[in-house]
């Protein structure tokens, strides 16, 4: 399978947050947002192709047990079910990142999906040539009730602005996921954009029953590959 990077860190975002963790981000995407942080993985993909047992075999090199399979949208790539089966067969936690609009059967035990709100279309970035076809597919509700359904879950949402909220509101009415596993995320790669939307969304996750989750990766290390 095609692979942007593997690395071993600490998980920086979500239920899991601190926990040591390999990191495999697969490249290649069906979204374009307009705010992506991995662009080698989406508005130009890179990688190199790897076999299953051996990215396995570079996991089981590290004292930890808990793997990230992360992109790009990694549920779209083809090895992703055998990926995930070796992983569990070689004793590992596996969180699974995704956009949460497709579904194949996969090994899993935190699916960690992270549905895009209108704030991620890239309307203007490159001319606007991905637009369409990233509204058309970035909210799949019926892929996220599926999801929900067979998998234990978070719901991860990238928030820019508290008129993102109503959105997310619909959206756990339409979806049916529970508040109690929905978290609030800002978006941004400095920490003072961080922050500062820290300081409000806060507030929000108090009135509304949700978690707020830090990006700790940019916060340890800053907006770098391998983090």
């Amino acid at each position: 399978m095609r692979i942007s990077e593997l690395f071993y860190s600490l998980q920086g975002e979500g239920s899991l947050l601190g926990v040591p963790s390999f990191f495999i981000r697969t490249t290649g995407c069906n979204l374009r947002c307009v705010w992506c942080d991995t662009p080698y993985t989406s508005w130009a993909p890179v990688g190199e192709e790897m076999s299953v047992d051996t990215i396995v075999a570079e996991a089981l090199k590290h004292p930890g047990r808990h793997a990230v399979v992360t992109g790009g949208e990694p549920l779209i790539a083809p090895e992703i079910a055998e990926l995930t089966a070796k992983l569990r067969a070689a004793g590992f936690h596996i969180t699974i990142e995704t956009a949460g609009t497709v579904a194949p059967p996969v090994t899993c035990d935190l699916m960690s999906i992270s549905p895009k709100l209108s704030n991620s279309t890239p309307f203007e970035r490159e001319g606007g040539r991905f637009a369409a076809q990233h509204e058309r597919l970035r909210y799949q509700p019926a892929v996220l009730r599926d999801l929900m359904s067979r998998y234990d879950y978070q719901l991860k949402f990238v928030v820019m602005a508290a008129s993102d909220l109503d959105e997310i509101l619909t959206l756990l009415e339409q979806t049916g996921g529970l508040r109690e596993k929905t978290m609030l995320m800002p978006e941004g790669i400095q920490l003072e954009t961080l922050r500062a939307r820290a300081r409000w969304m806060t507030e929000v996750c108090k009135l509304e029953g949700f978690r707020y989750s830090p990006r700790l990766h940019i916060d340890l290390f800053g907006n770098q590959r391998g983090t």
